[in-house]
């Protein structure tokens, strides 16, 4: 029995389990490596420094996840911060109509991984987000990666699965295996911590004439 359904189980009403929800996202945070998340700060300002994309790559709810980093970090950024210099941020999950091609021709473990050999450049990056950490497409795009001395980032869950063993950097929501919800919560978290910081200290950089 994961930690939901023991809280499910525990509660009278809604408002004990929302109390409990919220105690373990707390917990699942408070665990966080900290450092691996300013690392992947850190990766992503080379990226938009360097002018190379950050891939994005996810399945289900990370694939939500995904496609809102790319907004997040693009037109967002681009237009609170007042930059002229946008971070590339793509999102492999957003062409239905490629994805759907390379699913029924060449099977579905590899719609990401055929869009990078089409979109990626040396010095370009991947951020594969999973739960489980074991989401075969994600696998074999960061193998790919890997394989072209590219960096591989990741946001995984439960025990960190293969993604975590590929990756460079790796944000790890430990948890029992099937607790999606508080993992991709957690996830949408990371986006928007990290969004905001990159956010405010480019308009900082430019309000002070730094860029």
């Amino acid at each position: 029995m994961n930690n939901i359904e023991q809280m499910y189980k525990a509660s009278k009403e809604m408002t004990g389990f929302c109390k409990s929800y919220f105690e373990y996202l707390s917990q699942l945070l408070n665990n966080l490596d900290l450092q691996s998340i300013n690392a992947i700060g850190e990766e992503l300002e080379k990226a938009r420094a360097n002018r190379n994309t950050i891939f994005v790559v996810g399945n289900g709810g990370s694939a939500v996840t995904a496609t809102h980093m790319a907004n997040d970090f693009g037109t967002d950024i681009l237009k609170k911060s007042g930059t002229k210099i946008p971070f590339s941020f793509h999102a492999l999950t957003d062409n239905t109509a490629i994805m759907l091609a390379v699913a029924n021709d060449d099977g579905f473990e590899r719609i990401f991984v055929n869009q990078l050999r089409l979109y990626y450049k040396t010095g370009d990056k991947l951020l594969a987000i999973s739960a489980s950490g074991n989401s075969t497409n994600a696998v074999i795009a960061a193998d790919w990666v890997k394989e072209r001395g590219g960096v591989v980032m990741s946001f995984v869950g439960f025990d960190g699965g293969r993604l975590k063993e590929l990756s460079d950097i790796c944000v790890h929501v430990k948890s029992n295996p099937g607790e999606y919800g508080p993992v991709e919560d957690i996830h949408m978290i990371l986006n928007h911590l990290l969004a905001n910081w990159l956010q405010y200290k480019i308009y900082s950089q430019v309000q002070t004439g730094q860029e």
